[in-house]
């Protein structure tokens, strides 16, 4: 499946985030033994994640606001509808060493086209992997900061939910449901929202994406 959406960014630039709570419904994602739950600690991230991105000025869809688990398609069809937009998926990892964030782009994609020069649907991310690096190393270098054994710059994976979003993309992995007390990963949430809401507005004079064949907004 083709993607059909055009080939510029909008014009003024970056104005929406779209927010993947990952996980949700029947999929809980990654469990501790303490009984703690990916999918509902992601979702209350997300709020505070929400505040600190409209305080920076921008616009926030979320791609589930309850215990729903929309598709992989249907997440980056969320992202993909939008005008001007980046993409941050939430997790909490199951591994990884507690109390440190990473975020992860996309491994590198053959920008494949198709007979009528549009880019496949699951490589809707490859015209996006440069600007994704850099929303990526900004963010990243703002966790460090305050979450100390973080990586200082983004790290690089096959994220099947980051391959079909025709925008900007992050997945920002917080360590780990292994904590016993629940609370240590609630304290961390004010933090990772501010380093994903700086990110973002330091990473907006970057939202230029230049028109060439097949290319994605």
């Amino acid at each position: 499946m083709a993607s059909p959406f055009g080939a510029q960014a909008p014009q003024g630039g970056l104005n929406i985030v779209v927010m993947d709570p990952a996980h949700g419904g029947t999929d809980p994602g990654a469990r501790g033994t303490g009984g703690i739950r990916e999918s509902e600690i992601v979702l209350d991230f997300a709020i505070q994640v929400r505040r600190a991105l409209e305080l920076q000025g921008f616009q926030v869809v979320q791609t589930r606001q309850g215990n729903e688990n929309p598709s992989f398609d249907d997440r980056s069809a969320t992202a993909n509808a939008q005008r001007g937009a980046v993409f941050v998926s939430l997790h909490i990892s199951s591994t990884g060493l507690p109390g440190t964030v990473r975020v992860y782009v996309n491994s590198d994609l053959p920008p494949l086209a198709d007979s009528n020069g549009l880019i496949p649907w699951d490589r809707a991310q490859a015209p996006f992997l440069g600007l994704s690096r850099t929303f990526g190393d900004l963010v990243q270098g703002l966790l460090v900061q305050r979450f100390k054994g973080s990586p200082e710059t983004a790290q690089t994976a096959s994220v099947r939910q980051l391959r079909t979003t025709a925008a900007p993309a992050i997945a920002v992995e917080i360590s780990s449901v292994t904590v016993e007390d629940r609370a240590d990963l609630d304290r961390m949430a004010p933090g990772v929202a501010d380093a994903i809401a700086r990110g973002a507005a330091a990473f907006k004079p970057a939202y230029v994406v230049p028109n060439s064949p097949g290319a994605l907004p």
